[in-house]
């Protein structure tokens, strides 16, 4: 199985990745972007706000998702189970914002990237703006957090827009619970007979 977890920054993403990796040891445990060497280069680049195009920004997530598709995802798929952070729907969220790409060539775009292979289920960590304000105040921002919550609010809005364009499945938990909670939400919504 072939799984995302999904959700503006500070949502809990890399937490609930480490617990349910630790219920399937031999899972790939993989990320958008920077998972490949040319991914590292490229999240150091889109980290950094340097592009002032929307537009390449767009294209330097699609290189990447292009290169972790080839190295890490095609590899593996049908063989072990795939636990990503982020994934295309990810990508396709920052570009809807935008609003300088058209839906359809988001969707034929990351298709090209992809080979149209995408996660079998995508679990969507989801902050209230209160929790995500409160997050934000308790660490240093990098270039995307520094663009405010509303921005992030309207990531998460879009990540939902971009699950279902995709036509993939969402799964929507609230990440305000507690950790242990999410985990356990998480793990019950994996359906253990696709766990290859």
């Amino acid at each position: 199985m072939y799984f995302a977890i999904e959700g503006i920054d500070t949502a809990g993403k890399s937490t609930q990745i480490n617990n349910i990796s630790k219920h399937f040891p031999h899972a790939v445990i993989t990320k958008e972007p920077g998972a490949t060497e040319i991914g590292k280069e490229i999240r150091e680049m889109v980290l950094s706000a340097k592009a002032k195009s929307k537009k390449a920004e767009f294209l330097l997530f699609l290189a990447d998702r292009a290169e972790h598709i080839k190295e890490v995802i095609e590899p593996n798929i049908g063989k072990n189970m795939i636990i990503s952070d982020r994934s295309a729907v990810s990508g396709v969220a920052y570009a809807l914002i935008q609003g300088e790409i058209s839906k359809k060539d988001l969707v034929e775009l990351n298709n090209f990237a992809t080979n149209s292979i995408y996660p079998q289920k995508v679990f969507l960590l989801r902050l209230s703006k209160e929790e995500l304000q409160y997050r934000l105040s308790q660490k240093e921002l990098d270039g995307i957090e520094l663009r405010g919550s509303e921005y992030l609010l309207k990531i998460q809005d879009a990540i939902i827009e971009a699950a279902h364009l995709l036509g993939l499945e969402l799964v929507t938990i609230d990440a305000g619970k507690s950790i242990n909670e999410i985990t356990q939400e998480i793990l019950n919504n994996i359906n253990t007979r696709d766990n290859i």
